[in-house]
């Protein structure tokens, strides 16, 4: 019996959904333009959608979809903000797909942005007008937030509410940070279709990605129906659906605890994640788990397998098996790649193990695969050309140029604007800070400079936090780094809850790179993949742990630290923690440990945890919608 309060179809990747819900929106074009009428799309916007629009626009340029006869409501923009800064919506929705589709710019309907206050209640009044004389909304496309909101209709929403201003809570306004570089340059309102507006709507495609989503999913896909959660009002609407990836999904009973829906198909990941819920549950050591916990908690068909001890002492050895010392083994010296999205995520997320792997004698590199001049605050590129400034004043070294870039840096910087796009010059300073960071904390670890490299992958390099699509120069640049180091190990950032998609991109590329590597005959490395920026492997997926001692955990904190432009205050530090790094790491490594010694195996100070790929994926993934 499904848990499910509303259609939901789960998809491998964010790809792959993004593609059903364009495919479903050219059909409600198509059949409108058949008929004659217009088809009349809601319109979100965001991270999430971006695929959605893309495959919309490679519609049109390539299979000729004609978007003459679409009209368009969006669901909300900020206030007070103009149409031409970068973070509108109107310039996003502009950016990411009418300047590439035959839209007629009489049809595109944005909330106003610039609207005077005491215009906006008219104008929200005709904003609904508008949309009830084109017809009435034939699909909407929504996204969802951290606190379930849909549209920006913030917790307390009521069900019939209509377009109108909204005040952001700090939630939806820490989520935004990234896209205004901080917080503190939010909006802090923003007119918003209600919810009764969205409902009205005679289809609704509901989009949700990544790991961050899951908790929030499953409160709105298997939850009662209230006020604080605005997506859960989408149960009672007669054709609304839920378009997820692996990772938002995880929450849902089907996937977390799908014994609770009846018989599985069991697997030695599912095995695991049951009993290691089950220890957990009723607080036991693996191998003190009773034939009768496993009746009394809904694991009898998982007990029928093999009984309580033998199904016990398989779970403790894969446990036990997964601890060690010896990262790449004992047998022989081995080359190491390691994968850094960033050039501090390295040692955020594996310093330790990076640490250990060169005294014992490894072939360790470093490949940062962005620039990472995004995150460097302007006072720190004030600082640094302070600091030039002296030093050519000490040594009497005053050249043309460095005296030009000086001046520059000081007059840009002066007039900067939250949020404005960097010029060459200081978004190259920002790289070469983030450079000299990651070659120190390299250095600290045991890493010659040599073994360094720096790909500065082009996707990344748009001045803004939205990226480009990864292209053939990205894959170029990470193949080549794989046929100079011709690695026995890689190591790469599983971690792909970032709020800016930087990992998701390099992770992209890196696959496509690696399956080129191969084809051209190369020998297969093992792919390890690390966590610990963002969150961290669940215990049934990790398959190795290395052990670090409370003075390598100390020395793990110091490589970090070597990021000191990163130190005391990240530019983009996620919407629900805003530790540092450092903390978050230290509190992970530290956590993972204490689950071992919980699950009854040998207890150690910290632990820093890899997953092999491939990972063994969720199976009832669906190619088209799933009916419930």
């Amino acid at each position: 019996m499904s848990c499910e309060r509303v259609p939901v179809a789960v998809f491998e990747d964010s790809k792959a959904a993004s593609v059903a819900v364009a495919r479903r929106i050219a059909e409600i074009m198509r059949a409108k333009a058949a008929e004659g009428k217009n088809a009349v799309l809601g319109l979100a916007t965001g991270h999430t959608p971006v695929a959605v629009y893309a495959e919309l626009i490679r519609l049109h340029k390539e299979e000729g979809l004609d978007f003459s006869n679409v009209v368009t409501f969006n669901l909300d923009e900020y206030w007070p903000i103009a149409p031409s800064v970068m973070q509108s919506y109107w310039a996003w929705m502009h950016e990411h797909l009418f300047n590439h589709v035959n839209v007629k710019p009489e049809n595109i309907h944005i909330p106003p942005g610039e609207v005077k206050e005491a215009e906006i209640a008219k104008l929200c009044r005709q904003y609904e007008h508008n949309i009830t004389k084109a017809g009435g909304i034939d699909l909407q496309i929504l996204g969802i937030g951290l606190s379930g909101h849909i549209g920006f209709n913030e917790p307390g929403s009521a069900r019939d509410s209509r377009t109108r201003r909204i005040v952001l809570d700090r939630v939806t306004r820490k989520a935004a940070a990234s896209d205004f570089f901080g917080e503190e340059n939010v909006p802090s309102m923003a007119i918003t279709m209600g919810v009764g507006t969205i409902l009205d709507a005679r289809e609704i495609c509901l989009l949700a990605f990544g790991e961050h989503k899951a908790s929030i999913v499953q409160r709105s896909v298997e939850g009662e129906i209230n006020a604080t959660i605005a997506a859960t009002y989408l149960q009672k609407h007669p054709n609304a659906k839920f378009y997820l990836d692996d990772a938002a999904a995880a929450r849902l009973t089907r996937f977390e605890t799908p014994w609770e829906m009846g018989s599985c198909q069991w697997d030695d990941m599912l095995e695991r994640h049951a009993v290691i819920w089950l220890a957990r549950k009723v607080n036991k050591a693996v191998l003190r788990l009773t034939d009768e916990d496993y009746v009394e908690h809904g694991l009898g068909e998982l007990r029928a397998r093999g009984g309580a001890y033998d199904i016990n002492l398989k779970v403790f050895r894969y446990l036990m098996n997964t601890i060690t010392g010896w990262p790449a083994g004992k047998s022989k010296k081995r080359r190491v790649l390691i994968f850094s999205p960033h050039p501090d995520d390295d040692v955020i997320c594996m310093a330790g193990t990076m640490t250990r792997l060169v005294e014992q004698g490894h072939e360790v590199h470093v490949a940062y695969m962005v620039s990472g001049y995004l995150s460097v605050f302007d006072h720190d590129v004030s600082r640094y050309a302070d600091f030039v400034r002296e030093f050519n004043k000490i040594f009497g070294v005053m050249p043309e140029q460095s005296a030009t870039i000086e001046q520059h840096i000081d007059k840009f910087l002066k007039q900067k604007r939250p949020g404005d796009i960097d010029t060459t010059e200081i978004q190259s300073l920002k790289g070469l800070i983030r450079r000299a960071e990651a070659i120190d904390a390299a250095k600290y670890c045991g890493i010659e400079e040599s073994r360094c490299h720096f790909l500065d992958m082009p996707f990344y390099n748009t001045g803004k936090v939205q990226k480009l699509s990864i292209g053939e120069a990205d894959i170029s640049a990470v193949r080549k780094v794989l046929e100079t180091v011709k690695p026995d190990m890689i190591f790469a950032a599983g971690d792909l809850s970032d709020p800016h998609g930087t990992h998701r991109l390099c992770g992209e590329a890196g696959f496509i790179a690696l399956d080129q590597y191969l084809a051209a005959g190369n020998a297969k490395p093992e792919l390890w993949l690390y966590r610990g920026a963002w969150q961290e492997w669940s215990p049934e997926q990790i398959s190795m742990a290395v052990p670090l001692s409370p003075d390598e955990l100390k020395s793990k904190r110091f490589a970090i630290f070597r990021h000191q432009s990163q130190k005391d205050r990240a530019m983009f530090p996620g919407p629900f923690d805003s530790r540092e790094f450092w903390q978050r790491a230290e509190e992970r490594n530290i956590s993972t440990a204490k689950l071992y010694d919980d699950l009854g195996l040998p207890e150690y100070h910290a632990m820093e945890a890899f997953a092999v790929w491939p990972l063994k994926r969720p199976a009832n993934h669906d190619q088209q919608m799933t009916k419930i």
